[in-house]
């Protein structure tokens, strides 16, 4: 504990003061490293100091100084970047290996200088070099000569490593001893030199590569080998035993071995042997088990070398990485390994890229997949994060035989390959340790003739220096170094610090430059570890802060005297001693920037420029907040343009007499509200417009979106999936397009009429007043009263909320939420002050208050104000109207009754006019009630009574709290002013502000992508099964979750179900397994921007405690202090309502309805347990395969195809046939005959024969079923195949449990193995293993579920065909990691099934899990935003700064009060741990169904032609009817068949209710709607029956029963509706006459597909004939003109000519063909 707060002082806090030096232990104490980096700080700590002692304010100092610095960061930076090339393969190299002496214990570094510059004469000289050849190895040679070995360099030049240790061979087979992590290769050299060799001679190594070294059968060398690749060849009988000599510099090998022979059987004398240039040590062979060389030997491949290796992958082999074995890692996540590459750079997104860094000298690595998603690679599991570990373990050697037998198929163990050889391997005694020898030594090409040697690799480099990864970096810190210098010593040079601050300042300067060369990693204000953008954070500030000092020190020298006398409030905006006052704290806060940052109150440079637009939008412009930094571009560009816009008229109106009554200033109000409007129903991310306008543009028009039956069929048919919320999204934002144009325009209009109608100057004061009296008295009762009475605790005092939704006590809801009249008022009056009661509020503020504006600020400086204040007034009513009414209350209070201008004594501080004073009120409002947030957070975090002890420290940390607390509120009122977090330090009672961050708070886009199939290989999905656990599973469940609150969050929030809301506000959802905590981020008119943050499903402990705070009742709690007297009726007790107010969150809603899955589970082995309960399952299996096949299409082109009929009819010709397989067992298979041990034939046919017979006869009457028939035989075949398949499967130990269950989670995840040669036949058509066998395991287990409801009910033929046919049709049956599982819970298919496994401590476990689509309901819990925010910033600290990463930190521990462990569980990975973080999802008011009934629908083209239609035709209809009437004097027929307008809608709803009553209409219900249809029709002269909605293909009908109940209504119903279809026929069309389509949105193209009676059709010729099906490519156009052939009426007596429906449908028959259509679709064909 001590030396880990001692690491943290040091090298975090002392570091973040310093701007990053600190003296690392882990690298050295003499290390040239720390000395590199302490005289650095003090040469640019010291350096400006002494030059300004010395030479004083003179401009030749400033000019030195700066040059100086800048030459310094020159130079570090140059060397640094082409440091990294030389490591990167992009410069010129040469290096050499180097020799230990053991006797010396030194390095004969002089002999190599004279080789290394032999060879670099002879390369420039062009001579060819060729090495000395050693002497060939021989048993007598024990410590003999030394080899030489040529070496390739990169650079294209050649080095020689002399002395080279040499290798004796003892009598051996061969046995191929290669590098570890370089692959060996597979060449024909490799594969010639097994055949045909004997124990007694060896292998020469080869190599495909372009630097392979080739012989000719003269010996003479024809290349080098790269020095990528190194392959030695051993020859042994036993196991080789390295050892040791004393007095010699190699290590040798005995061996008793003849000469090897090379490939042309020449004596091989070992010349071809070579060095790589990474290697370090040789280390000894091991004893191993064969097994181990097998599965080396099996993944043998060749690598790439040469000039094959990009300059990555050389990178990181220099750093000392397996780049092969991280490959190969990376492969497995990948479809196609191809694509696996090392990333070049940091904005490589491609699939398979790799990106590798370092944490505390760890490697690091991610990836990206097929979809763009990065995934982390799990290098520490296989030993490839230690960078010093992995450069040992790739001098290692591994050994595969050179035995042809092998199988190629066996499993590549990465353990055993990444598993450091050692001499632990090894026997005892046996085995003598060997010296290691020392890295190499690279040479670096400066000049022609001059290299300099480098002698450490990249890993001290990056120590050393940090890297700047492009070019555009290394310039920028070079201009930041140059400018900080310049800056730092102008402020010296102005004498603005004078004795002990001119030091500080100096060591202010040194930090920030310091910074540039080695930064701080992980800063304290750096959201993750390694940070692109920390490095230059310090330098930017400084240079901000520091011009502004300066530009104000100017200010004040130019203008000594001359000063505007404009006055705010009564204080001077730009007096002298304000801008003193502003230059004295900016130059105060220079000096304290390394405690700011030490502290970490600064964010790095891209978070704060996030923040800076965001709060710079949501308080100038009135704008919503943001979801990133193109997003806040993107805000802020969109509010500068509209501010840009209007200003010019505001500016035209300022220069009049009048401003507020000027003619322009109208045309200014006429733009400024459809302008905000338009604003405040844009998201201030453009990704979804950009969507939205690249859809229009298409010429390929997506088919869910446009909603053509034909095209959303065909793309129902394909396998490609459409993102459902992508689909919403676009649909959604092209309607409120299309609305919002047409809206602005009718906006802009009314705006100007009212305004040009000095109506806002000629009533007041009257008018304004009034006015504000109804936005506060209407936004008390909507935004306070009735939330409060909404609420589960209603003023935290009454029990249960006073208005109850319809659902709060049902026990289970099964309907969607009901709309109930509070919330059609709260809908009714949010729309009614947001569209018209604040723009009039605002309009009279603005028209009132531009006077006075004008004539005290200019018109300039008075338009934009105006301006300004306007854009900000109305964006605000519009999209944060909760807000409005406090803010305009406080606002008119303040001013007019506090602080009215009129009164002499408030002269120094009185209104400014409405406008500014809403500006500025709504600022501090805003503030205030963040302030109120943070208090009530540290108050209830701290209070005695309650605070839980997570460990000692936060037991140390209470007493120290109280002190604290002034502190405490001074950093609540800072972190309020600047909205910062204020967090508990290390979870304590001791808190801190954070730093500045923006509403969305999480800098990164992090978003969880689910693990299966996919993204998977299918090697790793057959053995490992990856994301089989629980949270990667129920993650979907979220996903799903999320894209049903993207449908009706908005709309819901609209109707108020969720209480008050406001940006930032965060919720949890909780419900018996979801927990969820949602984030408001952008609240806009219509819209809301969210994210979810999943929990898991089964917590910890501390996190099941928490939910039971959330879900437990307090209203049974009947305690007052220390005694239980009860409580009064409805209220709670003094205890409870004493508890509840000391929470950070409260219950607004208990009972919230969502779409969403019900769970459920069942035990697979508890079920499976019993033999009889396995013989069910199989006997269900067996016939499943028997529907599946016999019900294929493909049946007759099975049972006559030549192969099956040799291999299976032929073969089970004889009905004695019998199968005795092991995987056949009498336990378990019903057709088991004992008396031939095992399935026979006949005993299978008089088993399953009816059931075949069954099925043939429903699916194919044509095929012979006798019981000799080949259908028989197949099925025969099938069942055996399918039951041989489990068997292998299970190991064929099916009869224990666990084997029969993972045999059976095998197939069921379509792991089908076929290993008996009797089954091969099946791969003549693979649909019999993919629509068979695979489909019956999946359907055997539904009916097996089924089973135990009704056990006797599958024994029926018929019901068993009835049930696999319909749950094919209604039940996705699928494993949970085939993406089609994901589909179609997000498709919302109604139900699904599926088994899984998972591992829970060691202990595999299998569930058959059952979703069911239903109405969930939720908890909704609002939780006070400050302590989200205080609470994720505070464990931001703790591990990334803190390093604090003990799983059971005190932290995370439980705190009811808060909701600590819940919420910071909710952190990003890796703070917190959310099974599912989804991205940022905008959710549309108009996709809310209920919500577009109470305020309609947008405004679409579409919509507004057709109600230009529908008055169209009622125009013509009553123009016709009228000249009728003047012509004969008589009522007659109409021309034109179409409702009039009815009163009363029809009642649609009795004719529902028919169906969901089962038929027992009251006789009431039909006599009152025929009395309407008779009365309507009979005094209108047409149709009673209102306009037709849309009517699905499906339409809305009843069953049998219902026609049967309409039959034998009673006397007085059938008269009426007599009466009314005999006035219909002598008003209307009827049978035989011609008729004219007007309107094709009236024809059913589907009514004939209808299979629940809406019409009965007079015959089938008709009804084939009567839709789509039957018209093919024909569809009937506006005009067609036919004859009528049938007429279908409600209520009609004759069922044939009776329609459920409320309207007259009539059939035309064109061209041969049927049309229904209604007869508001029909005109007269006279």
């Amino acid at each position: 504990m001590v030396s880990h707060v001692a690491d943290v002082c040091r090298a975090g806090l002392w570091a973040a003061f310093s701007g990053g030096w600190y003296f690392d232990t882990n690298v050295g104490i003499y290390s040239f490293t720390n000395a590199f980096h302490l005289y650095l700080w003090l040469f640019l700590l010291c350096y400006p100091l002494a030059l300004y002692l010395t030479c004083g304010t003179s401009a030749t100092a400033w000019s030195v100084y700066a040059t100086t610095i800048a030459a310094l960061l020159l130079l570090l930076k140059w060397i640094n970047y082409e440091l990294h090339a030389m490591f990167d393969g992009r410069r010129g190299l040469l290096f050499r290996a180097r020799r230990v002496d053991r006797d010396r214990g030194a390095t004969n570094d002089d002999d190599d200088d004279v080789e290394m510059k032999e060879i670099e004469r002879r390369a420039e000289e062009g001579e060819e070099t060729h090495p000395p050849r050693p002497p060939p190895p021989s048993s007598d040679n024990d410590d003999g000569g030394e080899d030489n070995t040529s070496l390739s360099a990169r650079g294209g030049e050649e080095a020689t490593c002399s002395n080279l240790d040499r290798v004796e061979r003892h009598q051996a087979k061969p046995c191929k001893l290669e590098f570890f992590g370089r692959e060996s290769p597979s060449s024909s050299n490799s594969s010639h030199s097994r055949e045909g060799k004997d124990s007694s001679q060896g292998t020469r190594i080869s190599n495909d590569s372009p630097g392979a070294s080739n012989r000719d059968n003269d010996g003479s060398t024809k290349g080098t080998l790269t020095t990528e690749q190194v392959n030695v060849t051993v020859y042994e009988e036993q196991p080789v035993a390295v050892e040791s000599k004393p007095g010699t510099s190699t290590e040798t090998v005995q061996s008793s071995q003849t000469p090897a022979k090379n490939d042309d059987g020449d004596d091989y004398d070992g010349d071809d042997d070579t060095i790589a240039e990474d290697i370090v040590d040789v280390r000894p062979t091991l004893f191993f088990e064969s097994k181990y060389i097998d599965e080396v030997e099996a993944m043998t491949t060749t690598t790439t070398s040469g000039n094959d290796v990009s300059d990555a992958v050389k990178r990181f082999r220099d750093a000392g990485l397996d780049v092969e074995l991280v490959m190969r890692l990376a492969g497995e996540n990948v479809e196609d390994e191809s694509a696996v590459h090392f990333a070049e750079n940091q904005d490589d997104t491609s699939p398979g890229s790799i990106h590798v860094f370092t944490d505390r000298d760890e490697f690091q690595a991610y990836m990206f997949d097929e979809s763009g998603s990065g995934m982390i690679l799990d290098l520490a599991s296989f030993g490839l994060s230690n960078p010093t570990r992995n450069r040992r373990t790739q001098s290692n050697v591994s050994f595969t035989t050179s035995d042809s037998d092998l199988s190629p198929s066996l499993a590549f163990n990465r353990r055993f390959l990444s598993r450091p050889f050692s001499t632990h391997d090894a026997p005892p005694g046996e085995i003598e340790p060997i010296q290691t020898v020392k890295s190499p030594k690279y040479l670096l090409r400066i000049f022609p003739y001059v290299t300099v040697p480098i002698t450490f690799d990249r890993l001290a480099l990056l120590s050393l220096m940090d890297r700047n990864p492009k070019l555009f970096h290394l310039i920028l810190s070079i201009f930041l170094g140059t400018a900080v210098s310049v800056l730092g010593y102008w402020l010296l040079y102005k004498e603005l610090y004078r004795d002990f601050w001119i030091f500080w300042i100096c060591l202010v300067i040194a930090s920030c430059q310091y910074s540039l060369v080695k930064s701080l990693q992980p800063d304290s204000s750096s959201p993750s570890h390694d940070d692109k953008m920390s490095w230059m954070s310090r330098s930017v500030y400084f240079c901000v802060v520091s011009s502004l000092v300066l530009i104000l020190d100017a200010v004040l020298a130019t203008r000594p005297d001359d000063w505007s006398q404009t006055r705010l409030y009564g204080i001077s905006l730009f007096s002298r001693p304000v801008v003193v006052y502003v230059k004295d704290a900016l130059a105060v806060f220079l000096l304290f920037l390394p405690v700011v940052f030490m502290l970490g109150l600064l964010p790095i440079v891209n978070t704060f420029t996030i923040y800076l637009l965001e709060q710079l939008n949501m308080h100038t412009f009135g704008g919503n907040a943001v979801s990133g930094l193109g997003a806040a571009v993107f805000g802020l560009t969109s509010s500068l343009v509209a501010a840009g816009t209007l200003y010019g008229f505001a500016y035209g109106a300022a220069v009049k007499e009048k401003p507020g009554q000027a003619f322009i200033f109208s045309v200014f109000m006429a733009l400024l509200l459809p302008l905000s409007y338009q604003l405040s129903r844009l998201a201030t991310s453009p990704k979804p417009l950009w969507m939205a306008l690249k859809s229009s543009c298409s010429k390929r028009k997506s088919p869910a979106i446009e909603g053509d039956d034909a095209a959303a069929a065909a793309a129902a048919e394909s396998d490609d999936f459409i993102d459902p919320m992508l689909t919403s999204v676009v649909k959604a934002v092209k309607e409120r397009l299309s609305s919002d144009l047409f809206s602005s325009l009718l906006i802009a209009v009314v705006a100007f009429g009212v305004h040009v109608s000095t109506g806002f100057t000629s009533l007041q004061p009257a008018l304004r007043t009034s006015l504000y009296i109804l936005a506060a008295s209407l936004g008390f009762i909507v935004h306070y009263l009735l939330p409060q009475l909404r609420k589960q605790l209603p003023w935290l005092c009454i029990s249960n909320p006073v208005l109850r939704s319809a659902e709060y006590d049902k026990f289970e809801v099964i309907d969607p939420a009901k709309l109930t009249w509070f919330e059609w008022f709260y809908a009714l009056a949010l729309f009614l002050e947001r569209n018209f009661i604040y723009p009039a509020v605002f309009l009279s503020g603005l028209t009132i208050g531009y006077g006075p504006i004008v004539q005290k600020f200019g018109p300039g400086f008075g338009a934009a104000i105006i301006t300004i204040c306007g854009l900000k007034m109305m964006r605000s009513g519009y999209s944060r109207s909760s807000q409005q009414f406090v803010i305009v209350s406080f606002t008119v209070l303040l001013f007019e009754y506090d602080y009215p201008c009129t009164a002499p004594h408030h002269s120094q501080f009185c209104s400014e006019s409405f406008p500014l004073d809403y500006f500025f009120v709504s600022i501090f409002l805003v503030k205030f009630h963040e302030l109120i947030l943070k208090v009530k957070f540290a108050l209830v975090y701290i209070v005695p009574w309650q605070i839980p002890w997570g460990s000692a420290f936060h037991a140390f940390a209470q007493p120290l709290s109280v002190p604290h607390s002034a502190m405490l509120f001074l950093q609540a009122i800072v972190s309020a002013l600047v909205s910062s977090p204020l967090n508990p330090i290390l979870g304590s009672a001791i808190f801190i502000a954070s730093y500045v961050r923006p509403v969305k708070f999480w800098e990164k886009d992090y978003n969880t992508k689910r693990v299966d199939h996919s993204n998977t290989r299918l090697s790793s999905q057959l053995d490992k099964d990856p994301g089989g656990d629980d949270n990667n599973l129920n993650s979907i469940f979220y996903e799903h979750l999320t894209y049903s609150l993207q449908n009706v969050l908005a709309g819901d929030l609209m109707l108020g179900r969720w209480g008050r809301y406001e940006t930032g506000d965060c919720f949890i959802l909780a419900s018996d397994n979801l927990n969820a905590l949602v984030h408001i981020i952008e609240v806009g008119n219509g819209l809301v921007t969210f994210q979810i943050r999943g929990l898991e499903f089964r917590g910890t402990y501390c996190q099941q405690r928490e939910v039971e705070a959330i879900t437990e009742g307090v209203d049974e709690d009947g305690g007052c202090c220390c005694c239980s007297p009860g409580h009064i009726p409805r209220l709670l007790s003094v205890n409870a309502a004493f508890g509840t107010r000391w929470l950070a969150w409260e219950v607004t809603t208990a009972k919230y309805i969502l779409k969403g899955y019900s769970i459920s589970d069942n035990n697979a082995a508890s079920m499976l347990q019993v033999f009889d309960l396995r013989k069910i399952l199989v006997t269900y299996y067996v016939k499943s395969i028997l529907y599946y096949a016999v019900t294929s299409p493909k049946i007759s082109a099975w049972l006559s195809d030549p192969v099956i009929n040799e291999e299976v009819f032929n073969a089970f010709d004889s009905r004695h046939h019998k199968d005795v397989d092991p995987a056949l067992n009498v336990n378990t298979d019903e057709d088991f005959d004992v008396q031939v041990g095992g399935v026979s034939l006949a005993r299978f046919t008089s088993i399953y024969y009816n059931w075949i017979e069954y099925c043939a006869k429903t699916a194919c009457p044509d095929v012979d079923r006798s019981r000799n028939s080949n259908i028989v035989r197949l099925c025969f075949a099938l069942s055996l195949l399918g039951r041989r398949a489990l068997g292998a499967a299970a190991q064929h130990q099916h009869v224990v449990l666990e084997s029969f269950l993972y045999g059976l989670h095998a197939l069921f995840k379509g792991d089908f193995r076929i290993t008996s040669p009797k089954d091969e036949w099946v791969f003549v058509d693979i649909d019999l293993l993919h629509k068979v066998v695979a489909r019956a395991v999946r359907m055997s287990l539904q009916l097996y579920q089924d089973h135990f409801t009704s056990p006797d009910e599958y024994d029926d033929s018929a019901v068993l065909f009835d049930a696999i046919r319909g749950r094919d049709e209604e039940v996705v049956i699928c494993h949970e990691g085939d993406p089609a599982w994901r589909e179609a819970v997000l498709s919302n298919k109604p139900s699904l099934l599926s088994l899984r496994h998972v591992v829970n401590e060691g202990t595999g476990e299998y569930k058959i899990i059952m979703l069911n689509k239903r109405f969930l309901s939720f908890r909704v819990v609002k939780v006070n935003q400050e302590c989200v925010k205080g609470l994720w910033a505070g464990q931001q600290q703790e591990l990334i700064f803190f390093r604090n990463r003990n799983p059971e930190r005190g932290s995370i521990q439980n705190a009811k009060q808060v909701l600590r462990n819940m919420i910071n569980s909710s952190c990003d990975q890796p703070i917190g741990y959310p099974i599912y973080v989804s991205p940022l999802v905008t959710s549309y008011s108009s996709t809310h169904p209920q919500l577009t009934r109470i305020t309609g629908a947008p405004f679409t083209a579409r919509r507004i032609r057709d109600a230009f239609h529908r008055v169209w035709r009622r125009m013509q209809h009553c123009w016709a009817q009228r000249r009728q009437n003047q012509s004969s004097g008589v009522s007659s027929a109409p021309v034109t068949i179409a409702p009039s307008p009815s009163p009363r809608r029809p009642r649609r709803d009795v004719l529902q209710s028919v169906q969901s009553l089962g038929g027992h209409t009251p006789p009431q219900l039909l006599r009152q709607s025929a009395r309407r249809l008779t009365s309507s029709s009979t005094v209108g002269g047409s149709s009673a029956i209102g306009s037709m909605a849309t009517v699905s293909s499906k339409g809305s009908g009843l069953g049998g029963s219902a026609l049967e109940i309409l039959d034998s209504v009673d006397e007085e119903a059938s008269v009426a509706a007599a009466a009314a279809a005999n006035c219909r026929q002598s008003s209307g069309l009827d049978i035989g006459d011609c008729a004219q389509i007007i309107d094709t949105s009236f024809v059913f193209s589907n009514m004939n597909l209808d299979q629940r009676l809406s019409l009965n059709w007079p015959n089938d010729e008709w009804r084939a004939k009567g839709g789509r099906n039957g018209w093919k490519d024909w569809f009937p156009p506006v005009g067609s003109v036919g004859r009528v052939v049938h007429v279908w009426r409600p209520f009609h007596p004759d069922p044939v000519c009776r329609t459920i429906l409320d309207k007259t449908m009539f059939l035309l028959e064109i061209d041969g063909r049927f049309v229904p259509v209604a007869e508001a679709g029909l005109a007269v064909q006279v």
